[in-house]
C-alpha cells in the first residue's frame, strides 16, 4: 500500500485536494473489478500500487509514443532536405523562424497555466539547478580541454555550456511533463541562454565588449518570451481568445519544425566518419555522466520529482547546433564541431527514451 502522503508528486496528478477522487480514480480503470477496488480504496484514502502501475504504464506509453514521433519528424527533416526540397538558405530560414517565432510563442504558451506558491517555489529551485549546472560546465570544461588544440578546446567548452535543450529540450519536457514541464525548461533555460551569449561567444571571439553582449541576451526573443511568460503567470492574467489562440496555434509548431531542423543537420553528415575518441568522450559526458550526477544529487537532497525530472532531462540533451554554427562565422574548426552536434544528437537518439524511463518511473 502507498499512502497519498508518501505518493510523488507525479502521482499527485490523479489526486484532488489530498483525496482519492472516486470518479477520478474510476477513470484510469477499464475493467468492472478494477472499478469496485478503486471505489474501495478511495474510500479509505489509499492506492494499491495497482493503481500506480497502471498510471506508470500510461507514462511510459506515452514517453515511448513521443519518442517514435520524434524520430520519424527527424526522418522526414532529413528526407525532404535529401530530397532537396528544402535547400541550404530554405533549412537556415526554417532554423531562425523556429528561434524567432515559434519558439518564444510556445515559450509564452507554457506560461498560460494556473499556479500557486507551490509553482514559484519549484521555478526558483530550477533556475538555481540551471545556474548550478553552467557553472560546472565552465569549470569542467577548463580542466577537461585546456590542452586540447585551439579550435576542438572551443567547441567542447561551449558544447558543455550549450547543450540542444532549446530545440530537443523543450519538445521533450512538454511531452513528458505536460505544460508546466515546458515552463520549468523556459526557466531552466533563462541561465544557459544567457551563458551562451555572453560566455559562450567569448570562447569563440575571445571579447570582453560585456555591453554588447548583454544587449544581445536581454533582446533575444526566447530570453524576452520568458520574461513575458513570467508576467503572465505571476499577473494571473489571460490574454483575449485571439491573441491567446494565435500564440498557441503558432507555438504548438514546436516539435514538428524542431525536429525537422535536426533532421536537416543529420541529413548532411558523412555517419561513418562522426564518431572518433574525441567525440565519444563529450557525448558520455554529456548525454549520460553529468545527468547521472545531477539526478543522484537531486535524490540526495530530496529534490521533488517533477524538478528532477525536468532538470536532468534538459542536462541529457545532445550538443546545440550553434556550437558548428559558431565555429564556421569565427574559423574555429567547424567540421569538428559539427561532428560534435551531429554525433551527440545521434546518440541522443537511445539515451534520452532511457532517461525519460528512468525519469517517469
Amino acid at each position: 500500500m502507498l499512502l497519498f502522503s508518501q505518493m510523488t508528486q507525479n502521482e499527485f496528478f490523479i489526486l484532488q485536494g489530498g483525496r482519492m477522487s472516486r470518479s477520478g480514480l474510476r477513470q484510469l480503470m477499464t475493467t468492472q473489478q478494477m472499478k469496485i477496488q478503486a471505489s474501495y480504496l478511495a474510500k479509505y484514502g489509499q492506492v494499491i500500487t495497482l493503481a500506480i502501475t497502471y498510471d506508470r504504464g500510461m507514462k511510459m506509453t506515452n514517453v515511448l509514443t513521443l519518442q517514435i514521433t520524434m524520430l520519424l519528424l527527424i526522418f522526414i527533416g532529413a528526407l525532404v532536405k535529401k530530397l532537396k526540397i528544402v535547400s541550404p538558405t530554405g533549412q537556415k530560414n526554417i532554423n531562425d523562424l523556429v528561434i524567432y517565432l515559434i519558439l518564444p510563442c510556445n515559450i509564452v504558451k507554457s506560461f498560460m497555466i494556473d499556479c500557486d506558491g507551490n509553482i514559484f517555489k519549484q521555478f526558483g529551485m530550477v533556475f538555481i539547478i540551471s545556474i548550478g549546472i553552467q557553472i560546472v560546465s565552465v569549470i569542467l570544461g577548463k580542466i577537461l580541454y585546456s590542452k586540447r588544440q585551439l579550435g576542438h578546446r572551443m567547441s567542447l567548452q561551449y558544447g558543455l555550456i550549450c547543450s540542444n535543450a532549446g530545440f530537443l529540450g523543450n519538445p521533450v519536457a512538454e511531452g513528458v511533463f505536460g505544460s508546466i514541464g515546458l515552463a520549468m525548461a523556459s526557466i531552466f533555460l533563462i541561465p544557459q541562454r544567457i551563458m551562451m551569449w555572453s560566455s559562450g561567444i567569448a570562447i569563440y571571439t575571445q571579447s570582453t565588449d560585456w555591453k554588447a553582449t548583454i544587449k544581445k541576451v536581454v533582446t533575444h526573443p526566447c530570453i524576452i518570451a520568458c520574461f513575458a511568460g513570467l508576467l503572465l503567470i505571476i499577473s494571473q492574467w489571460t490574454p483575449p481568445a485571439i491573441i491567446t489562440n494565435t500564440i498557441t496555434t503558432i507555438g504548438n509548431c514546436n516539435t514538428a519544425f524542431s525536429m525537422m531542423v535536426i533532421g536537416m543537420i543529420l541529413a548532411d553528415a558523412d555517419i561513418m566518419s562522426l564518431f572518433n575518441f574525441e567525440v565519444l568522450r563529450y557525448s558520455l559526458l554529456r548525454l549520460i555522466i553529468m545527468p547521472a550526477v545531477l539526478f543522484g544529487i537531486c535524490i540526495l537532497l530530496g529534490v521533488p520529482s517533477l524538478v528532477t525530472g525536468v532538470c536532468v532531462i534538459l542536462t541529457a540533451m545532445p550538443a546545440g547546433a550553434t556550437t558548428s554554427i559558431l565555429a564556421s562565422k569565427y574559423g574555429c574548426d567547424e567540421i569538428f564541431a559539427t561532428k560534435l552536434v551531429v554525433a551527440s544528437t545521434i546518440l541522443s537518439m537511445v539515451t534520452i527514451p532511457v532517461w525519460n524511463i528512468i525519469l517517469t518511473r
